[in-house]
């Protein structure tokens, strides 16, 4: 974008604005701020709107559409994407995100940061404002300035001026969406103009009033014609019938001189080339619906086969279900799963888990796995904060969505598989988490310890002992000192997932123990009220061993990949161990499996790697974990 472009956002506006943008720093809004003025977020949309001559109306519902008005810290979204206004920057913490949680295979090249100048509206906005970048991820109101400082330049660059009739910014909005392809760019202008002819309101996690009044605005969609925006290949969506669904492929590209440098999937031919698909894997985008559809279309080194759109559940199919997708951030469970991004942000929650995204969702989910015969269950139908890393290091830093919010159980009653205790087996001792959603209101922070507003979740909370002040359990990959965990929506490892298995280890009043991540914790049970009888195979250490390895996935032993004349990807152990005595619940053993592919579109040297190492996969912690068969004793079946 040119210097000239640039100053044409400013020359409009009085002199003595910008003067004062690149000489005094703007004051911020702090926390304590927002906790003692609830109107501070609506007075920066009105001021933000005033300064840069964009309508507040259009604006707020730009960023409504973005996030839902919440400031979720200064943690990027999948698509790269900052705060309130989703600003992009794949050129720090989000590119390392990114491209660390695609593929999920240590033996990837160091990638180049994405070059699509529409995947950095963070630094142009820095540059539009002359404020720095770290203040536009992390307080608000610069956020809200730098997002209008964008629509007001893609004003100029559409229509050469700045409409006062917020009918005449269709355009501009249309490429704020980010995307080259009409279906995309489109489909965001549309739900922005269908908000503010709505209106919308709500109380934010921080506590905000944020309020935009309803408008009867028809869209100027003739202000679009500039963008001569492409139209995106578009064949048969690989859907159930009676869902709106479409197809938009995903990247496929070579990114560089090298053959190893491409995204942003890998080419394969599942089940028929013997990588079977045995997962479901539900995400959310951290983000919007359009976010994260442009960024899987650009070179990001990241996909998904399915998004699905928050408002109305549209589904957005982007890749077939053969190939394998870069969504996990644990090649293992990319190559054995289709992953399912959901248009929302963790920390908000229900804010954005709509019914009509969660019957959508449901429905898919229902259709694959009757086509690819996967069990509807909790070890096959998963979050990603499920999927372990491949290294005690990517253990640390694995993703948490779709998060506490997401309600499991209504999810499971929708695919007509419910958390039912008909099928227990009373003998096992095996219990599954199954909290009452609606009650169940855990105390949560978030960044910098700031309290989250009370909402249903799906978990409860493990300490180290049976009572309510006793600390709660520290997690090797997140407290490696042994200190004891907290309250943080993102501390996952102190936190039962709904759905999960584990076996009982005692029970003292209203508490009941399982052995959980290599240690026995306690959750508040009263009658057994936030769980049910659960029923699986039983794994031990095998005699003798006084403790087992836990790994991240289920890779071969070196001699299968010998055989198979490629390099060797064995298991790394995570930092766990079981002790001798302690009992996990398992599923069927699992053949160990490693999928070869290195090389951007050549079929030919790509091989599926059986061995003869066999693994268990169990319910660990919150998340699952593999042990070698040959480790344990099964105790029950």
């Amino acid at each position: 974008m040119s210097s000239i472009r640039r100053k044409r956002v400013w020359l409009p506006l009085l002199s003595v604005v910008v003067a004062g943008a690149l000489a005094v720093p703007t004051p911020t809004l702090t926390s304590a701020q927002y906790v003692t003025d609830p109107h501070l977020l609506q007075t920066a949309f009105a001021e933000a709107a005033a300064e840069f001559g964009v309508p507040q109306s259009v604006l707020m519902s730009v960023a409504y559409n973005q996030s839902r008005w919440d400031n979720h810290g200064d943690h990027p979204s999948v698509a790269g994407g900052y705060g309130i206004m989703h600003l992009t920057d794949l050129e720090g913490e989000a590119a390392s995100d990114l491209i660390g949680h695609s593929k999920g295979d240590v033996e990837e090249i160091d990638r180049t940061p994405a070059d699509d100048l529409t995947l950095h509206t963070l630094d142009t906005a820095a540059e539009l404002l002359g404020v720095d970048e770290d203040a536009l991820k992390s307080d608000p109101e610069q956020n809200i300035r730098g997002g209008a400082a964008l629509l007001a330049e893609y004003a100029y660059e559409t229509l050469g001026y700045l409409p006062e009739n917020p009918a005449d910014w269709y355009g501009a909005v249309a490429k704020y969406s980010g995307s080259e392809y009409a279906d995309i760019a489109f489909d965001f202008a549309d739900e922005v103009y269908a908000t503010v002819q709505r209106g919308e309101s709500r109380q934010t996690a921080d506590g905000q009033q944020v309020a935009l009044a309803a408008a009867n605005v028809t869209p100027n969609k003739s202000t679009s014609d500039s963008l001569h925006l492409r139209n995106a290949e578009q064949t048969g969506a690989d859907c159930p019938n009676g869902l709106a669904c479409r197809f938009l492929p995903a990247a496929y590209t070579q990114y560089s001189a090298s053959a190893t440098d491409y995204g942003n999937y890998d080419l394969a031919n599942r089940p028929d080339d013997g990588l079977d698909i045995k997962y479901i894997i539900i995400h959310d985008v951290e983000g919007s619906y359009n976010s994260a559809i442009k960024t899987f279309q650009s070179k990001s080194y990241v996909s998904a086969h399915y998004v699905i759109r928050s408002s109305d559940g549209q589904i957005t199919e982007m890749l077939r279900p053969e190939n394998v997708g870069w969504h996990a951030g644990n090649w293992y469970f990319n190559t054995h799963s289709i992953g399912i991004e959901h248009e929302g942000v963790a920390v908000e929650g229900a804010t954005w888990y709509t019914e009509q995204m969660l019957r959508s969702s449901a429905k898919l989910v229902k259709y694959l796995a009757e086509r690819y015969d996967i069990p509807l269950d909790r070890q096959h139908i998963i979050g990603h904060d499920d999927i372990p890393g491949l290294t005690p290091t990517n253990q640390r830093g694995m993703h948490w969505d779709p998060g506490a919010y997401f309600d499991w159980k209504h999810y499971f009653d929708l695919l007509g598989a419910p958390f039912n205790p008909s099928g227990a087996d009373q003998d096992s001792n095996i219990v599954t988490i199954a909290p009452n959603y609606h009650t169940n209101t855990p105390v949560l922070s978030y960044t910098g310890g700031r309290l989250l507003e009370p909402q249903s979740a799906s978990f409860v909370y493990l300490r180290q002992a049976p009572r309510e002040d006793a600390p709660l359990i520290s997690d090797k990959a997140l407290q490696p000192n042994g200190t004891p965990g907290t309250t943080a929506i993102n501390d996952w490892g102190n936190k039962a997932s709904t759905g999960q298995s584990f076996v009982q280890a005692d029970q003292q009043g209203d508490w009941t123990a399982i052995y959980v991540g290599g240690q026995k914790a306690w959750f508040h049970n009263p009658n057994g009220q936030n769980t049910v009888p659960g029923s699986g195979t039983v794994i031990t250490p095998k005699a003798g061993k006084t403790s087992i390895p836990v790994y991240g996935a289920a890779f071969p032993e070196a001699a299968a990949y010998a055989k198979a004349g490629v390099p060797a990807r064995l298991n790394t152990p995570l930092q766990y161990t079981i002790p001798s005595g302690q009992l996990y619940v398992a599923g069927e053993p699992v053949q160990s499996s490693y999928y070869y592919a290195k090389l951007y579109n050549q079929p030919d040297t790509y091989r599926v790697v059986k061995g003869e190492d066999v693994y268990y996969q169990i319910y660990f912690n919150h998340r699952h974990a593999f042990v070698k068969a040959s480790d344990v004793d099964v105790v029950h079946e």
